[in-house]
């Protein structure tokens, strides 16, 4: 079940950290992608967990995944979003 469904109606507008984390979650789901993600941000293990919460490192995540379309777009379907709405969060998430 989806973070943003509850009783089994779904919520269409989880808020913009909920779908950066969905999106990090599918960005690691994946080893080379994983990979891809730390080398291209700079991040690093102990840095992503720490700042899990923090939207700027929320932001980059989003950012990964808005440089190279072909994962934003199956990131998108894999969490029941659109690509348009995960560009939207990353920029929100960036002020």
């Amino acid at each position: 079940m989806r973070p943003d469904t509850q009783n089994g109606k779904r919520d269409s507008n989880p808020d913009d950290a909920t779908l950066a984390l969905m999106a990090l979650g599918w960005t690691l789901s994946d080893g080379s992608r994983a990979e891809r993600l730390l080398s291209l941000t700079g991040l690093d293990v102990d840095a992503l967990r720490a700042g899990i919460g923090d939207p700027a490192i929320l932001s980059a995540v989003l950012a990964f995944l808005a440089d190279h379309e072909p994962d934003l777009i199956a990131c998108a379907e894999a969490i029941d979003t659109t690509p348009a709405a995960l560009i939207a969060a990353q920029e929100r998430l960036n002020r």
